[in-house]
């Protein structure tokens, strides 16, 4: 029987090989949360780097944050990401969600992303 970790992992390769397949060489805006805090990347797959990242412990947003870890947070992470990445050259990319379901701390980052300009 699968643990609970083991089956996140799972079905963040699933959403990852999917990602792969449908991202016409697009950079991938990749989302981890952790109980504390809310991390995103907007990672070039084909060079293997990160191109940019924010987080809520970024100098930027930890002092005017509450929390780290409320949809208010990660909407905060949303916009400076999608800041970041147009000051980067980067307009379009695929979301990787990894092994979380679309709702939340996770639709609320993707939702602010899209409104700052990050086309996805």
């Amino acid at each position: 029987m699968l643990t609970a970790r083991q089956k996140l992992r799972n079905r963040a390769i699933r959403v990852r090989s999917d990602l792969r397949r449908k991202s016409n060489g697009r950079p991938r805006l990749s989302v981890f949360r952790s109980s504390k805090h809310i991390y995103a990347q907007v990672i070039d797959d084909a060079k293997g780097a990160t191109l940019v990242a924010a987080s809520t412990i970024d100098p930027d947003l930890k002092g005017k944050l509450k929390s780290g870890a409320d949809t208010a947070a990660a909407a905060e992470v949303g916009k400076l990401i999608a800041e970041r990445a147009k000051q980067a050259g980067v307009a379009e990319v695929v979301f990787d969600r990894g092994g979380y379901i679309y709702h939340g701390r996770v639709k609320a980052l993707a939702e602010a992303a899209r409104e700052a300009g990050l086309s996805f």
